[in-house]
């Protein structure tokens, strides 16, 4: 079979680095992030969370090749807002978003058990 060894899918190599930037030369205010590693998964999450932020113009993902596990990134911000800035805060605010959506989730899982016992 032609398919990668499955641990290529999510281990970094020697040197590679989770996340490179790029800045965009064509368009004022913008970058190219590359997260590697990863598929549409992480990639429309943080898409979504960045079109929530007013101060972001344009947000967009796109997965190179399906053999490839890696998502190009590129976020287009407000001039007095850099794109690094919003991707972490857009990070920031998924991770707490997420973290809430965990404690429900358990809550209401622990309510259903109570309710069958």
């Amino acid at each position: 079979m032609n398919a990668p060894p499955t641990f290529e899918s999510f281990l970094l190599f020697d040197g590679e680095k989770k996340i490179t930037r790029e800045q965009d030369t064509k368009v004022p205010n913008a970058a190219v992030f590359t997260i590697n590693k990863e598929d549409h998964t992480l990639g429309n999450m943080i898409r979504q969370q960045l079109l929530k932020d007013p101060n972001v113009l344009f947000a967009g993902y796109k997965n190179p090749h399906p053999m490839e596990n890696k998502v190009v990134l590129r976020i287009q911000t407000t001039s007095d807002y850099a794109p690094n800035d919003a991707l972490m805060n857009s990070i920031t605010d998924l991770i707490s978003e997420l973290s809430l959506f965990e404690e429900r989730f358990r809550e209401g899982l622990k309510d259903k058990q109570d309710r069958i016992d």
